[in-house]
């Protein structure tokens, strides 16, 4: 139900404009009154059903909260075409022609269809309305809620198996019970904090429970409280007594003291105690901070577990110690010994199915026990077919099996804890097929033209509030991070339980409509569509749910490679806001014609990288509501049209490569946030300085540029006050100008020049104060000669996570990178080639260039291994990566007079993998 929620939430501030900012008469704007109040009261009572999970919610108030639902869709459809139709003069959001169409607006509507065509559709939306909210008074939404949030209290609670495995059950969890043995077992006599997070289904209460059972005999007293995510903070402190002290305690249930005086009792008994305790499922840091005021900070090396599902939670508990899933010999061991007794009694015939079976659980044991309770059955045991089938339907497919919806509840657990605005956020991500990797930022650009993410407050940049969303969910642990080659977190992933679990929810709220593998789709009756996803291969099973559905009414289509040819004309939608083709050849379409495209006249996000087109249509600046344009690898596109200068609302323009050139006026795009690998002309990089809200820059320099090239530029990010990425390629006239004549702002957080020109050294606006920089994470720089002075001023940048250098001249002995000017620079012939990387505490990703020229394999080896160490004992891991010239060949190593030394194969795979993207890198630069 909270997808209502997030459907008022973007149509309530529209009805203010259409109260604030245009004059209607006096009938019509007491309609709008009404039905804004009217909405308003409703969005309050959906909170409350929002918080209680749809299959406990009564039939009376699910019909109630869909028909809510698809009246809030109709009235923002209502008063965006009225926005699009009124607004078609002005496409500057800033402009303040807005309101001079207001001021003018009864002059105006006389030539207009659009006002009686508006205060007509209001009067039939007020009459729904007033139906709706007879409803609501009629299915006594309130009460019925309340007894629901009741019923929950008393249901089965899914962690309590965890607490009775029997040691013998109990399968990958040693090292990690272990080693947090080890942590708790120090000779510290301060109090010890460990908090176990971890997505659900993971395995947290397990470890915390073994290792609960392994510490007990050491301690005084010991207990193990479960918090949950509605906490009865009396009855936990109750139970905390009971079980520290059953003699004493032995009737506390009886007990009449409030909070304050349990704390007050808990923290005298623990005062000279060394105790145990577990604080098993923490979803809120208040319950924590309560529960932290009763345990008693001695000196009797006492130890306190917690578990969490959030990574923010465990970060402020402290001790933080992320459980990680089963790897494929334990998913093995725990799957088979399930289901047969043992791995070796797996029939042969089935191993190829169970690896797949067990790659799609990904390690969660929740879920492997899940699908092999499914399977352990007489009738399906030594079934191929089944488990063939059992495996293509991993996520969705299963949800009547009693084991599959004892693992939707837990899932469910960490759904209905999230916000309203994360809980839509999630559920647009069942767009997406299983294991499909999603683009961060793309995914935030969608939810922004969804209309998902609205201002906290005026100054904040929407994408930079998605970006916090995005955070969430992954800390939450609903989605899984993947991590680039820088370490960043680029992009995520599903589990198929959680993608399964969203499809299901998506489909009972209409939310989003999937058109499968399988030739069927999420709806059971035609509906109106509201978001389409077109993942089907069989054309033939496509066609029918098709032809059944209301299209007219569809705000996203989102389109994947395999059904390209599935895709319909563009001229059946009226009101699409998302419009997604990435990756697919839209030649092989035969109803799609790309010209459509200019009548969308809603479109806020338009997806075309890699569709294999060579033009954009030139009426493309008639989309005055575009927000994001995509058009990279497309090597064929060589300009965008003159038109797109008209799209004042642009937010976000990726181009093709540096290849395809851009028409003057880019100056008119003062939205413009993200503007990424457009080739430098004079005229752009003057223009450039208009973009007041630029946060990322990608920009190339040709050859010819000259010097009034670079001081254009220079006076372009001088303007730019909001500047965080500056990436420089190609040729750039004077790195002089950029080392001493540019002050960038405070959170800039990443700048690129390598290999398009050589500072003389450090550049001043880092040399001045290098901690004012206090967001730049990312520097990649040359410079003429590389000198120790300039690596003892770069080691004080405080959050510098990847840092990638290149000299023109080869330095005379090895330098060190410093940390406050205190490490000093070892002698030539350096022998343990320590480079002061551990004076990097925020270092995430090195990047290392080896030049073989002069030197032995053995030499090599020393680098290599030498510096594999150093991150090995650095703080943080980073990754580290070889770049190295000339590559090794294998004839190579076998000359050697010992080819047995080179100690792996590793390095070999590694640097043949490295030198295809440095050659993409060099291309781009030359």
């Amino acid at each position: 139900m909270d997808l209502v929620t997030g459907a008022m939430g973007s149509l309530l501030p529209k009805l203010g404009k259409l109260l604030n900012e245009y004059k209607f008469q006096k009938g019509v704007k007491e309609d709008i009154k009404s039905l804004e109040k009217e909405m308003k009261i409703m969005r309050a009572a959906l909170h409350k059903v929002a918080d209680v999970p749809r299959d406990q919610l009564e039939e009376g108030i699910k019909i109630w909260a869909g028909e809510l639902r698809e009246l809030s869709y109709n009235m923002e459809d209502v008063v965006d075409k009225f926005l699009v139709h009124v607004n078609g003069e002005s496409s500057d959001p800033n402009s303040n022609k807005l309101k001079q169409l207001g001021d003018n607006m009864i002059g105006l509507f006389t030539n207009w269809k659009s006002c009686h065509q508006i205060a007509n559709e209001i009067k039939d939306i007020k009459n729904q309305v007033n139906y709706v909210a007879k409803q609501h008074k009629r299915y006594r939404v309130s009460g019925i809620v309340a007894a629901n949030v009741a019923a929950t209290t008393t249901t089965f609670d899914p962690r309590l198996p965890a607490l009775y495995n029997k040691v013998s059950d109990l399968v990958g969890i040693n090292e990690p019970r272990d080693e947090l043995i080890k942590r708790l077992t120090n000779k510290n006599d301060q109090i010890e904090i460990v908090s176990i997070v971890g997505f659900g289904g993971l395995g947290k209460t397990t470890l915390a429970k073994a290792v609960y059972d392994s510490l007990k005999p050491q301690f005084d007293c010991t207990a193990f409280v479960s918090v949950s995510q509605t906490p009865d903070m009396v009855g936990i402190f109750r139970k905390m007594l009971h079980q520290l002290d059953k003699k004493n305690y032995a009737d506390i249930n009886e007990a009449s003291r409030d909070a304050t005086e349990l704390i007050d009792e808990l923290r005298m008994f623990l005062r000279n105690k060394r105790y145990l305790i577990v604080i098993d499922d923490i979803w809120n840091l208040q319950s924590w901070i309560e529960i932290k005021h009763a345990l008693n900070e001695n000196d009797c090396a006492s130890r306190i577990i917690t578990t969490t599902r959030d990574l923010d939670i465990a970060t402020n508990v402290g001790g933080s110690f992320k459980i990680n899933p089963l790897n494929l010999k334990s998913s093995k061991t725990l799957f088979c010994g399930r289901i047969f007794g043992s791995e070796d009694k797996l029939p042969r015939h089935l191993g190829e199915a169970s690896i797949k079976i067990l790659d799609k659980c990904g390690g969660v044991p929740l879920a492997i026990i899940t699908i092999a309770s499914v399977l352990n059955v007489p009738s399906k045991i030594q079934n191929q077919a089944v488990w063939d089938k059992v495996c293509a339907y991993i996520g969705s497919g299963l949800e009547h099996s009693p084991h599959v919806k004892t693992m939707r509840i837990i899932l469910s657990l960490s759904y209905y804890h999230l916000p309203y605005h994360l809980r839509t956020c999630l559920l647009y991500l069942s767009i997406y097929p299983e294991d499909h990797e999603i683009h961060r930022d793309d995914l935030i650009w969608k939810w922004i033209a969804e209309g998902f993410i609205q201002h906290k407050n005026s100054d904040d940049s929407l994408f930079e509030v998605g970006r916090s969303y995005f955070t969430e969910l992954i800390n939450s642990g609903m989605i899984l991070p993947c991590i680039d080659f820088k370490g960043d977190v680029t992009r995520c992933r599903l589990h198929d339980m959680v993608l399964g679990l969203i499809c299901s929810l998506s489909s009972e709220e209409n939310f989003v409509t999937i058109l499968n593998h399988s030739g069927g789709c999420c709806i059971s009756s035609p509906v109106k569509v509201r978001r389409l996803s077109i993942q089907n291969r069989n054309e033939d099973n496509q066609r029918k749910p098709l032809a059944f559905m209301s299209k007219s009414q569809v705000r996203s289509v989102t389109t994947f490679p395999p059904a390209i040819n599935q895709m319909m004309s563009l001229s059946i939608f009226d009101v699409l806001r998302v419009l997604d083709l990435n990756g697919c050849h839209l030649g092989k379409s035969k109803n799609l014609n790309l010209e459509d495209v200019v009548n969308l006249f809603h479109l806020r996000y338009l997806g075309l990288a890699g569709t294999n087109i060579c033009q954009l249509p030139a009426g493309i600046g008639n989309l005055l509501f575009l927000q994001v344009l995509d058009v990279r690898y497309n090597s064929n596109l060589k300009e965008l049209p003159s038109s797109i200068c008209k799209l004042r609302r642009l937010m976000c323009l990726l181009v093709n490569g540096y290849h395809a050139s851009l028409p003057d006026g880019l100056g008119n795009l003062t939205s413009m946030e993200v503007l990424k690998k457009i080739c430098a002309t004079l005229n752009i990089v003057k223009e450039l300085r208009k973009l007041s809200m630029l946060r990322e820059l990608k920009i190339k320099f040709e050859r010819n540029a000259s010097l009034e090239y670079g001081e254009a530029f220079l006076e372009s990010l001088r303007h730019l006050k909001k500047i965080q990425s500056v990436i420089i390629r190609g040729y750039f006239p004077s790195m002089d100008l950029l080392e001493k004549s540019w002050l960038p702002p405070q959170q800039l957080r990443a700048f690129e020049s390598v290999r398009c020109g050589a500072f003389s050294g450090v550049p001043e606006w880092i040399k001045r104060d290098p901690l004012c920089l206090s967001d730049l994470a990312e520097l990649v720089i040359g410079f003429v000669e590389l000198r120790e002075e300039d690596l003892l001023i770069l080691g004080r940048l405080p959050v510098l996570r990847r840092l990638w250098l290149w000299s023109a001249k080869q330095t005379t002995k090895v330098l060190s990178i410093g940390a406050d000017g205190v490490k000093k620079a070892k002698d030539d012939g350096n022998g343990d080639f320590d480079f002061g990387l551990l004076n990097l505490l925020s270092l995430g990703q090195v990047t290392v260039g080896i030049d073989r020229h002069g030197v032995t394999l053995a030499d090599v080896k020393d680098a290599v291994v030498a510096l594999r160490h150093t991150v090995n004992v650095h703080p943080l891991h980073p990754v580290i990566t070889f770049d190295i010239r000339p590559l090794i060949q294998q004839e190579e190593r076998a000359s050697e007079m010992n080819p047995e030394f080179f100690f792996d194969e590793e390095l070999i795979r590694e640097q043949r993998k490295l030198p295809g993207k440095f050659r993409k890198f060099r291309a781009e630069t030359t």
